[in-house]
């Protein structure tokens, strides 16, 4: 590969590093041409970009980046894949479903809008995590609570008013 094709490669993956807050740094050493396949279309089914990368150009790209990846650097040995997608928490379930049936692919880390996650032991967290959709809906929810206690209690004390005055009334 030229010079030329490198800082190519660099500018590409600096862009796409910039373009997104949810990169999943993984290993998929081991995983047989039906398994990549297979991985390859889940990912597209959830909207999940993969791309195989080599680790010296993805880590001058990550030095270029003007996002902080903390320790992502460092882990950049042997096979690397990165997982780019809009929900935190996607790539993270993908991999356990996809691990069902294979011990492939291994977590190495995982940037998650500013947050850093080095190691597989990481993956429950990740999967954890609630996407912003979730998080709005949540807090809608609490913030709807109160006043619909409100507005019932004070439905039901109408409700049980109306009747002791129709009761004494009949009397």
């Amino acid at each position: 590969m030229t010079r030329e094709e490198k800082s190519l490669v660099i500018d590409n993956l600096t862009a796409q590093l910039a373009e997104s807050n949810v990169i999943y740094v993984t290993d998929l050493t081991g995983l047989n041409a039906q398994d990549t396949s297979a991985l390859r279309r889940a990912c597209f089914k959830a909207n999940i970009k993969l791309a195989v990368v080599k680790n010296t150009l993805l880590a001058k790209a990550m030095e270029v980046s003007e996002k902080e990846f903390g320790e992502l650097p460092t882990i950049l040995k042997g096979n690397t894949s990165l997982m780019y997608a809009e929900v935190g928490n996607a790539p993270a379930k993908l991999i356990k479903e996809f691990r069902k049936k294979s011990e492939k692919p291994i977590l190495k880390g995982a940037y998650v809008d500013t947050a850093v996650f080095i190691g597989d032991n990481q993956l429950d967290a990740l999967s954890a995590l609630k996407s912003k959709n979730e998080v709005i809906g949540e807090i809608i929810g609490l913030l709807q609570s109160p006043a619909k206690n409100v507005v019932s209690a004070l439905k039901s004390g109408g409700g049980k008013l109306a009747g002791i005055i129709k009761t004494l009334s009949e009397k």
